[in-house]
């Protein structure tokens, strides 16, 4: 039979995400929430239903209310939410969840971030291909029909449980007072950063927050909420300077992410991010009578990660870019901790997710802890000398790729394809991943080396034999 109705195009490899009004429609999103109830068996049972600050969210969130009520599902509506507040709720009501979000995509976006109960992710491979098949009959279909008893629907604030469980997960009550420059993008952080760092529900942190476009709005009329565009960080970075702050942060638009800036104006990279938290994290564990922590971190993050990780008593797994498999591993390996080079951060005790706040807040407590500023102490954690991500939009992705490897792959250098190509220099002097995204149409290179001048000429090779 053919289906009318194709949703392949929004339906990605870990989310939906599409152009409001064509890709992604009322009329969609209901079947989705009556296939997210089917899929996953959840008639009679909670499903947690929220939203970011797009201005297509608040509809879509009744939308999927009625799809998934129709087939049995208990909704409770959370309103605005960020994404690592879904996981919260998913994971502290064991039940599974959505939030309406197209995270730092522009204004005309809009899509669905899943879980199931405990905060599971579900992917391609994990329940979402089925999602897309049982939402597309629906739409053939023209009807959802309603079950014998359907759902209801009620609503709840979990704001402030959020705000209160990552205070106990990071005490920041007794650190050095610290002026903390907070750009949120106009995304969601500017509900969560009152309230987790401030004082609009909880006693007041010795932080002077000073706050940048914490106004909700999915216009994002200051400037694109992906702090992973370099242009993005500019206002932050001019602001931490402005007000002698102590570090700035930067999250995206639906606050699942977070960038550090020291104290003058210069990016942490999240693999000192990552590295920083995996020692303190490493070192509460053992604490805690765990004699080897386990720590993930994706195979473009930093060689330091991983070196540190050992030289702290821990053990470090690699793993693939992509929050679905970084998710898996932590819970097979039972890992503390695990990061991305992309500024996602995994915690155990935040049931596996990531969580933009609580690594930041990480930060400013390993920060208000010692005198030393930022930029000393993340030196310790960035040893090494990387181009960051560059994309490349290519026609021929994979002729691109054979060019590379008809230089590179000879003796002196070992080549992994774990997730596209690593190639490492035998020496260690250098190492550089190429890999398609799984998103977009380009091609990645991520480029490390133990000097400056080796990193660059790696770097511009790769570069002009990719473009050629």
């Amino acid at each position: 039979m053919t289906t009318a109705f194709d949703l392949s195009e929004s339906f990605k490899a870990y989310d939906v995400r599409g152009i409001v009004g064509e890709t992604i429609t009322p009329q969609i999103v209901k079947a989705v929430g009556a296939a997210f109830v089917d899929v996953l068996e959840l008639a009679g049972e909670t499903i947690v239903v929220g939203g970011d600050m797009r201005q297509s969210s608040p509809e879509f969130i009744k939308d999927f209310a009625a799809g998934a009520t129709a087939r049995g599902g208990y909704v409770l509506v959370v309103d605005l939410i960020s994404t690592d507040e879904l996981y919260y709720a998913c994971g502290s009501l064991n039940a599974a969840g959505v939030t309406f979000t197209a995270s730092h995509n522009p204004a005309q976006y809009n899509g669905i971030k899943m879980a199931k109960a405990g905060a599971v992710p579900i992917s391609s491979e994990t329940g979402l291909k089925e999602i897309q098949k049982a939402a597309e009959r629906y739409l053939d279909d023209g009807v959802i029909p309603s079950v014998e008893k359907p759902g209801l629907i009620s609503v709840r604030d979990v704001l402030g449980d959020y705000a209160a469980y990552l205070r106990e997960l990071v005490d920041l009550r007794g650190i050095r007072p610290l002026k903390v420059v907070v750009d949120a993008g106009n995304g969601m952080a500017g509900l969560t950063t009152p309230a987790v760092l401030g004082d609009s529900l909880l006693p007041g942190l010795p932080l002077d927050i000073i706050p940048l476009y914490f106004e909700l709005d999915g216009s994002f009329p200051n400037h694109p909420a992906n702090p992973l565009e370099p242009e993005n960080l500019r206002d932050l970075q001019a602001a931490v300077v402005e007000h002698g702050a102590d570090l700035g942060l930067a999250f995206d638009g639906d606050a699942d992410r977070c960038f550090v800036i020291d104290e003058l104006g210069a990016p942490v990279s999240p693999s000192a991010i990552t590295a920083l938290v995996a020692r303190r994290e490493i070192a509460r564990a053992q604490a805690a009578g765990e004699e080897v922590p386990v720590i993930i971190h994706n195979l473009i993050t930093s060689r330091a990660v991983p070196e540190l990780v050992e030289a702290s008593g821990g053990r470090a797994v690699r793993t693939r870019v992509g929050h679905s498999f970084i998710k898996a591993l932590m819970a097979s390996e039972g890992a503390v901790f695990g990061g991305e080079h992309s500024a996602h951060y995994y915690f155990r005790d935040f049931y596996n997710a990531d969580t933009g706040m609580l690594a930041a807040m990480h930060v400013l407590a390993a920060l208000g802890e010692q005198e030393l500023p930022l930029s000393d102490l993340a030196r310790e954690y960035e040893p090494y000398f990387s181009s960051g991500e560059i994309n490349s939009k290519l026609d021929d992705v994979q002729a691109a790729v054979d060019r590379v490897r008809a230089e590179f792959e000879r003796p002196g250098v070992t080549v992994d394809s774990l997730d596209g190509l690593t190639f490492t220099s035998d020496d260690g002097q250098w190492w550089f991943n190429l890999r398609a995204s799984n998103t977009e149409p380009f091609l990645r290179l991520n480029a490390e080396a133990e000097d400056l001048s080796t990193m660059e000429q790696v770097r511009d090779r790769v570069l002009e034999l990719v473009r050629k």
